[in-house]
């Protein structure tokens, strides 16, 4: 596909599936948000996200308390702050895998490759270089990928939660990011085990809750991590790795092959050399994310003020900045297979 094509089907896409609420008005939040500056990482910031052309601009946004959504419903943004976030959480991710792009290794045969809410599209792109020969779909309810990409990368506005409607099946089924996204993760699975090939693979990779070395009673933390899992169960979507228990995924049919959690250190406080890249990359993806992960959702259903929100995000940054804090945060990657009948 050409650059040209993949952007034609990206706007197609989105003027089929979507209405248009509100153009952005004032689209100009910097790249760089206080919170990256202030964990000194300024100048990776801007050297890990330089190089991504972005077609944010076809997509316009429904815009609330100066940030960019896709939707009325979906409690994350998609603006172009949120888009360097989740740049750097890609390569956070990488890191963690010691620069693979999945914890299961994708098979050499594989033909058909399928994303579930690709995002910046960072992993469809990667994937569809190492993998020329396979066909890579990647999927989000928004269109900000990029235009310039390899020929056997396909970016597609398709939401997750209602049916899907391929006629060939994959080889490999990946989702990452999406805890919060969804009401119904079984049927999300059912859907993934009816368009899997025998033997074919889902992986599923989430983020669990922010954590302090030592725990601190009525920290701010608590506060914060409390309220965003109040708010997401009266939005009817819950936040945690809960989607990722063996009952739930193996319920569609599918079954557990490994799953291994890990504990990554928020800034570079770990005497693991490894462990300080991922933990500085995943700081500054915290740091940005804290704001983008509750301001829709403590504001809509928990009737918090903007300025309370914003607040509560200012303590909680300076509590994950203390020298003695050790902040980590869990992140869970589960493999599933479909076997045969």
């Amino acid at each position: 596909m050409t650059q040209k094509k993949a952007q034609i089907k990206c706007q197609l896409a989105a003027s089929l599936r979507h209405r248009v609420i509100v153009p952005p008005e004032n689209p100009s939040k910097p790249f760089l948000s206080s919170a990256c500056r202030l964990a000194g990482y300024a100048d990776q910031c801007r050297s890990s996200t330089k190089s991504l052309s972005l077609s944010g601009s076809v997509f316009e946004q429904v815009v609330e308390n100066e940030r960019g959504y896709a939707n009325e419903k979906y409690f994350m943004p998609c603006d172009e702050q949120e888009q360097t976030r989740l740049a750097i959480l890609y390569q956070c991710f990488t890191s963690i895998l010691n620069g693979q792009p999945s914890f299961q290794s994708i098979p050499r045969s594989a033909k058909r490759i399928l994303e579930i809410g690709t995002g910046t599209g960072d992993w469809a792109v990667a994937v569809a270089e190492r993998f020329p020969e396979a066909e890579i779909t990647a999927t989000d309810i928004t269109c900000f990928q990029p235009t310039d990409v390899p020929p056997n990368v396909f970016f597609e506005i398709d939401d997750a939660q209602e049916e899907w409607t391929y006629t060939e099946p994959f080889d490999f089924i990946h989702i990452r990011g999406l805890a919060g996204a969804f009401s119904d993760w079984p049927a999300v699975y059912a859907q993934a085990y009816q368009h899997l090939q025998t033997n074919g693979v889902l992986e599923v990779a989430d983020f669990g809750t922010i954590s302090l070395g030592e725990q601190i009673a009525d920290s701010y933390l608590s506060i914060y991590n409390g309220a965003c899992a109040s708010a997401a169960e009266k939005s009817g979507c819950p936040l945690g790795l809960d989607h990722m228990k063996k009952a739930v995924i193996e319920k569609a049919g599918l079954s557990i092959g490994k799953s291994r959690t890990f504990d990554v250190p928020l800034g570079t406080w770990s005497s693991d050399s490894r462990k300080k890249v991922a933990g500085k990359m995943a700081l500054i993806a915290t740091l940005e994310g804290l704001e983008a992960s509750s301001l829709r959702l403590l504001t809509q259903h928990m009737d918090w003020k903007v300025e309370d929100v914003r607040d509560l995000c200012g303590k909680v940054q300076g509590e994950l900045m203390r020298p003695d804090a050790q902040p980590f945060i869990t992140c869970q990657f589960t493999v599933a297979r479909k076997l045969p009948t």
